[in-house]
């Protein structure tokens, strides 16, 4: 398959499959006479699996890893539980982060009197006045 298959068939963007060929999670693929590139169902899954794992919000790096991993079928899977629990520590601070910000905001809504900017609690906590 060309490259807008691969593009359909995964749901990945050509330019960020293109990136992936680059920085070496997807293997650089053949090219058929013309020049073109061309894809087996072996990229398809890859690409799959690091869409997914993207979607997942792991980096990068984490891919590669888990990638590693998967080609090693007999492996422990000790290593990719410490990497999804590192992902999931993640991004249960960032609820927390998030969680801290939904609270702040509905304050500063809360005690703005919708009077004039001078006198706005909105303006003056992001200005430094309330942290």
């Amino acid at each position: 398959m060309q490259i807008g298959d691969l593009s359909e068939k995964s749901g990945v963007n050509i330019e960020t499959i293109r990136y992936y060929e680059r920085i070496g999670v997807l293997p650089i693929p053949a090219r058929m006479s013309n020049g073109r590139r061309t894809y087996g169902e072996a990229d398809a899954q890859r690409l799959c699996f690091i869409r997914n794992a993207r979607e997942l919000g792991f980096d990068l790096a984490s891919v590669r890893v888990l990638l590693a991993l998967q080609e090693q079928p007999e492996a422990s899977c000790e290593d990719a539980s410490r990497i999804a629990q590192s992902q999931l520590d993640a991004v249960e601070d960032r609820i927390a982060r998030l969680t801290n910000l939904k609270t702040e905001l509905r304050r500063m809504i809360a005690e703005c009197r919708l009077g004039q900017v001078a006198d706005c609690r909105i303006i003056d906590a992001m200005a430094g006045g309330r942290p």
